[in-house]
């Protein structure tokens, strides 16, 4: 069925359902009727999506351009102006909001609307319609008064629901001026209205959805506005509602910590950016955060509350050296989070983190997501390694898969960084890669570096891999289990451990 209007968009994953085409969506007014939102995802062929949205012989074609997209993105865009050269190509998102003229897929376009695209396409659309002669190809939009938009919530469906994530927002912008952030670009703060975001959260609930994942930069930046939200959920409590928020670590005033200890264990998640512990290299990047009191609040969220912690680190950074980097790490596991993410530096298109390329000798990738390759402190094989570091320790610690053993890498005195760079270099000795290693694979080597490099007691580990083994739906036992197996017959049944569930990230 042919539209005039198709909006469009590449996911990370299918689970993933698209903030962004729903707020266009939203916000079209009029012109909705003659509108189509189209989701695709980065593993299906391009030529394939361009069959799908040609099909609908759209006018006007939005694309919604990110960091994870915008290789394929630009390879439909290529065979759409081949193969359909009348269709007006409008891009917008993220990737596409700066060094705009540099980059291919905007070459293609015929309109780029950076920032918030809410009002301005569907401003744009209705000159075309027009037929308004358009000044310019690039069109800034202003921050959207958040007070004044429409929101989406309506338009996720039932699947959306049932089986993706869904994302939602109390608030846009964000105050801090972190240089490797695009929240940093002057964007200000800005708070949707309670009485407005409460019933669409109501909503939802009603709809049956059980997990939010709340995209906010800065969640408890207001205090009084946190507890009220957090107090709207908690008086609407259900077995299975899970909360996703990304939390400013250094901010948990006792109003806050009130609430939060009532919440349900499990029902919580806090992202918390750590980023660095090096006081040097947080000043060179603009960043402020008072680590004493991020200890203490980590602490306390983990002894006091059922939240889950993911803790997120930055490897690469402008100043930071192996050491620093390794004393940070080993930090933050002493504290105990649940999930610690170890990412090597992405510069992002437009931050401020370019003002340190001379000084600092900074090379990053030309292609997405624009990684760090070297720099005066680290070079080229040290950054692979740590990135290796952060592959291994994500399939081995992150992953859930071994609550019992991965611990065994670290112990009372020894440095967990060194430990598990041990394993990572021994680990990409034996498979000359770090993807994909099967599950048996990967635990037969956890038992062979821990007793042979480690020294830690054979029984011990075999028992430990048998407990986190033993759920993970597995034929049989392994054979580098079955000894251990065939002498312990009521292991399974003694040491099988309750598997946290991982939780899934947001896109951005």
């Amino acid at each position: 069925m042919a539209v005039e209007i198709v909006i469009a968009t590449l996911n990370a994953k299918y689970i993933h359902a698209s903030f962004g085409l729903r707020y266009l969506m939203a916000n079209l007014g009029d012109l909705a009727p003659r509108a189509a939102m189209m989701e695709f995802d980065i593993n299906q062929r391009p030529v394939d999506i361009v069959e799908t949205i040609l099909a609908r012989k759209p006018r006007i074609l939005g694309l919604g351009v990110y960091i994870w997209n915008v290789t394929p993105t630009t390879e439909i865009v290529a065979m759409i102006r081949r193969i359909a050269p009348e269709t007006i190509i409008v891009l917008g998102g993220p990737e596409v909001s700066h060094e705009i003229e540099e980059q291919p897929v905007c070459q293609m376009a015929d309109y780029v609307i950076t920032d918030e695209a809410d009002f301005t396409f569907t401003k744009l659309c209705g000159e075309l319609f027009a037929g308004t002669k358009l000044p310019a190809k690039i069109i800034r939009s202003p921050p959207v008064d958040v007070a004044k938009l429409p929101l989406p919530y309506h338009l996720y469906s039932a699947t959306d629901i049932g089986q993706r994530v869904v994302y939602v927002e109390a608030s846009r912008g964000c105050p801090f001026t972190c240089e490797f952030c695009l929240s940093s670009l002057g964007a200000p703060l800005r708070r949707f209205p309670l009485e407005t975001i409460l019933p669409a959260m109501q909503e939802l609930l009603d709809r049956g959805l059980q997990h939010f994942k709340f995209v906010d930069r800065t969640f408890n930046l207001s205090i009084e506005f946190s507890v009220r939200l957090l107090d709207f959920f908690l008086a609407r409590y259900r077995p299975g509602l899970f909360l996703h928020f990304e939390m400013i670590p250094d901010r948990l005033p006792d109003e806050l910590k009130k609430i939060l200890a009532r919440f349900p264990r499990g029902s919580l998640q806090f992202e918390v950016g750590i980023q660095t512990f090096n006081h040097r290299v947080a000043e060179l990047i603009r960043r402020k955060q008072d680590y004493e009191k991020t200890e203490q609040n980590i602490r306390w969220l983990l002894r006091e509350t059922g939240a889950h912690i993911h803790a997120d680190l930055i490897v690469g950074l402008p100043g930071e050296t192996f050491d620093s980097i390794a004393e940070g790490f080993d930090r933050l596991v002493a504290l105990g989070p649940h999930e610690i993410q170890f990412n090597l530096l992405k510069r992002l298109r437009g931050t401020p983190i370019t003002r340190h390329d001379a000084e600092w000798q900074m090379v990053y990738s030309p292609h997405p997501p624009y990684e760090i390759l070297r720099n005066k402190l680290l070079d080229f094989p040290t950054l692979q390694r740590l990135r290796r570091f952060g592959r291994y320790w994500d399939i081995t610690a992150n992953s859930g898969r071994f609550p019992r053993t991965a611990p065994m890498l670290w112990a009372a005195g020894e440095s967990a960084f060194a430990n598990i760079m041990k394993f990572s270099d021994w680990l990409f000795t034996k498979f000359g890669r770090a993807h994909g290693i099967a599950l048996d694979a990967l635990a037969e080597n956890l038992l062979q570096f821990l007793t042979a490099e480690l020294h830690r007691d054979r029984t011990a580990v075999a028992a430990a891999l048998y407990s986190d083994l033993a759920p993970a739906s597995l034929r049989e036992t392994p054979k580098f289990l079955r000894d251990f197996a065939e002498k312990n017959p009521a292991a399974s049944a003694t040491t099988k451990p309750a598997i946290p569930k991982r939780q899934a990230r947001h896109q951005a």
